[in-house]
């Protein structure tokens, strides 16, 4: 399979993605700014994991450009992240609809926290075919951002029992670190 066509299918995926998130935001009965007031934790958890999937897009379509070859592997290491960005729009959905009630805002943290650690698989599997010479090998270098992010989902999830909005800054946090994308990457490639 050549790089094209995998970058094509998942860009097809991060828009089908979005799409189902945003038809969650369901149009309210009536007309006056009274009947938005209950949309709003729904339109804030839809605002954090539409910022979510446009860094991994992003970020993936970076990591894309710095690779020169796919195989099997890189290719189950993409659908294994894929699997894990697709139940953004169920967590997203449920923690929304619940205000940020404690399981939903774990599951919201575990689901974040899979993404995460399938990013850096798909990360590890480029460059251990590309080799730690490789323009992908030299950006990341460690990768402490990519490491203390899953740390951060992952306390996240652990703390939405004893306070949600505890998460949601710690899941914030995380957006806001790598809102601009990640320059190591372009740099390089």
């Amino acid at each position: 399979m050549t790089k094209g066509r995998l970058e094509a299918f998942s860009d097809g995926v991060f828009a089908i993605l979005i799409t189902i998130m945003v038809l969650e935001l369901k149009v309210p009965h009536g007309t006056g700014l009274d009947v938005l007031a209950p949309l709003v934790p729904v339109f804030l958890t839809y605002v954090l994991s539409y910022v979510n999937l446009g860094i991994y897009w992003n970020n993936h379509h970076h990591m894309l450009h710095a690779t020169t070859r796919i195989n099997g592997r890189i290719l189950w290491a993409n659908l294994h992240l894929l699997f894990w960005l697709s139940l953004f729009p169920f967590v997203t959905g449920w923690m929304g609809e619940n205000h940020v009630a404690a399981v939903p805002a774990a599951a919201y943290g575990v689901v974040s926290l899979c993404a995460a650690i399938a990013y850096l698989l798909l990360q590890s599997e480029i460059i251990a075919d590309e080799g730690p010479a490789s323009p992908l090998a030299r950006a990341v270098g460690r990768d402490v951002k990519g490491k203390v992010s899953s740390l951060l989902y992952a306390a996240g999830a652990g703390l939405a029992f004893l306070n949600a909005w505890i998460s949601i800054a710690l899941y914030v946090t995380v957006a806001l670190v790598w809102l601009v994308p990640d320059p190591r990457i372009e740099r390089r490639s």
